[in-house]
């Protein structure tokens, strides 16, 4: 009687060069949720943005994924996974030493441009590294290799969401004064202020610009090993299985939603905090709760990676989706710390949508997964266009976060993060109707 060898995640032999492309997931994380507070940060400081203009940071920096997706598919396509990521890198560091001049002139659209540059550099990384870890290693492991590799994400996350507090929110003056306190200042006063909380916006992503330069060093003197050659297919070719197969198709649509519903989640957390401070008399720090869903987050990517050891990958998402649904109804119709509680759950559950949808989507393709992957890329252009809506719901009744209220109590706040609510059930949606599709684990 003949046993079936369950096969290992990650090989002994490919243990080292997965470890070095794990550590892009983290480097992206930084540059994620360092930006994610740049909305609020922004809103301060150039006190004259409305909500809807403030979010453009959000839609800057994901609409850099949408434009340099395909192109990057098609450069890794030519050459090889290894010069997508140098290039990435590239684009990454220079964005983020573009906002050196974007400081200097004081200019919001300086400040756009380099945030798009950057979203340039990690769109090459993301298409690079993504199916190349589904790549290092056993076929029947792919989705939870990458589940692994992708749990190295929140740590980055993290990471950048202590920088922006620590070294940017926390040292912003022109927080120190209510808005109508800030606009009386005398104009040479606002002029110094401005000037230094843009310089203090602005450093870390200097900073980080070096350490990405640091990383490329490496990385140009590491051997990426070759990933097995599939048959080779015309463009056209490709573009064609694409649009045929439906389970992809249905992956893109998924994937959009769930970038769309952690954007809107970990950038409105901190509208949501200040209309609890505002409304309810309380003193909360919008970080600290962002940071423990970045915690559940990172909990949540090893649980999943845990669970799909022995569930179907798409039942896992099926619960994990409609459960991040539930949590979102919660956050819209709760009031006071329960809601904020039931905002901040809602990221357990978005732990494994992008890695999974990723694997699903790409199962069993062949030399199309490098295009494939291109448009699961794109699909992150979600994060673009879903702020600025959930913004204009805010904007509905001017520049505050109560100025209309749904039900008699609900907040134009509490009641913005329907957006999200509808995106999780997508997502939850794609997970069940894909079960039959994964049926290995």
């Amino acid at each position: 009687m003949s046993t079936e060898t369950k096969a290992p995640i990650v090989s002994k032999q490919l243990l080292f060069p997965f470890i070095i492309i794990t550590s892009l997931f983290a480097l992206w994380g930084i540059a994620n949720d360092l930006t994610n507070p740049m909305v609020s940060a922004f809103k301060k400081v150039m006190p004259e943005l409305s909500n809807l203009q403030a979010s453009l940071v959000q839609s800057a920096f994901y609409f850099g994924y949408f434009f340099m997706a395909l192109p990057a598919a098609l450069f890794i396509r030519k050459y090889s996974y290894k010069s997508g990521i140098i290039l990435g890198l590239t684009l990454y560091a220079i964005g983020a030493f573009m906002f050196y001049p974007a400081a200097a002139f004081e200019d919001f659209n300086f400040f756009l441009i380099s945030l798009w540059v950057i979203t340039c550099g990690l769109s090459f990384l993301e298409t690079t590294a993504n199916p190349l870890i589904l790549a290092l290693g056993d076929k029947r492991t792919a989705t939870q290799r990458l589940n692994l590799a992708q749990a190295f994400n929140p740590v980055g996350s993290l990471t950048g969401m202590v920088i922006a507090q620590v070294f940017v929110l926390s040292a912003l003056r022109s927080d120190d004064y209510t808005t109508e306190a800030y606009n009386a200042l005398e104009s040479a006063e606002l002029a110094a202020i401005r000037e230094n909380d843009l310089s203090v916006i602005s450093f870390p992503y200097i900073a980080l610009g070096v350490l990405v330069l640091a990383i490329m060093a490496i990385i140009i003197f590491t051997k990426i090993p070759k990933t097995p050659q599939e048959d080779k297919m015309s463009l056209s070719n490709s573009f064609k299985k694409l649009f045929a197969n439906k389970n992809y198709l249905g992956g893109v649509v998924a994937q959009a939603a769930c970038v769309g519903s952690q954007i809107m989640c970990w950038t409105f957390i901190f509208q949501y905090v200040d209309n609890l401070n505002a409304t309810n008399g309380m003193d909360i720090t919008a970080t600290h709760y962002n940071i423990a869903a970045m915690i559940l987050f990172l909990s949540g990517r090893w649980i999943g990676t845990g669970l799909m050891r022995k569930m179907n990958p798409s039942k896992v998402l099926a619960i994990f989706g409609f459960s991040g649904a539930v949590c979102a109804v919660g956050a819209i119709l709760l009031t006071g710390i329960a809601g904020l509680i039931s905002l901040v759950a809602i990221s357990i559950f978005m732990s494994i949508m992008f890695p999974t949808i990723y694997g699903i989507a790409l199962k069993d393709m062949g030399d199309e997964a490098k295009i494939g992957s291109a448009g699961l890329v794109m699909a992150i252009v979600g994060g673009a266009f879903m702020p600025p809506i959930q913004a204009s719901i805010l904007d509905m009744g001017g520049d505050g976060f109560n100025d209309v209220t749904f039900l008699g109590y609900i907040p134009e706040v509490n009641f913005s993060f329907i957006l999200p609510m509808f995106c999780l059930a997508v997502v939850g949606f794609y997970g069940y109707r894909t079960i039959q599709k994964v049926k290995t684990v």
